[in-house]
């Protein structure tokens, strides 16, 4: 999550040095996919029922965050317009912590999400207890 959020906010300082103007699209266009791919993927662990996922997105947002904002200095320094170390200190309090919350919060939902997604048991009599099965019909051995 770390890098496409320190991608997604490289790239979207390079498309604003050609469009200073016009950023109103892209951007929210790009906040959400990060929003989407969050939120996908935590209703994909919540259906799976992977153990402790609501610890392991806590803290991946507490790893994306300073490590996007990182990326982000770094990104920007190699493609759009030289920045230097002295833009760290805004990336790794205010950018970080955009950067969590918009993992954390997504993830969160889609947990929620994810966890009431019903997966559907088989109709099968071969699944049930001999307890549970019908009296009307003799089990097979």
């Amino acid at each position: 999550m770390a890098l496409l959020h320190g991608a997604a906010v490289t790239v979207l300082a390079k498309y604003e040095v050609y469009n200073p103007t016009d950023q109103t699209l892209v951007t929210s266009l790009t906040l959400a996919v990060l929003v989407g791919a969050a939120a996908g993927w935590g209703a994909v662990d919540a259906w799976q029922g992977k153990p402790e996922r609501g610890k392991n997105w806590f803290i991946a947002a507490l790893i994306a965050g300073p490590v996007s904002g990182v990326l982000y200095v770094i990104g920007r320094a190699v493609f759009v317009d030289q920045t230097g170390a002295s833009e760290l200190g805004g990336a790794l309090t205010g950018g970080a912590a955009f950067s969590a919350l918009l993992v954390l919060i997504p993830a969160g939902l889609g947990l929620f999400v994810g966890g009431r997604i019903a997966t559907t048991a088989p109709e099968d009599d071969e699944a049930q207890p001999e307890s549970e099965k019908p009296a009307g019909k003799p089990s097979q051995a």
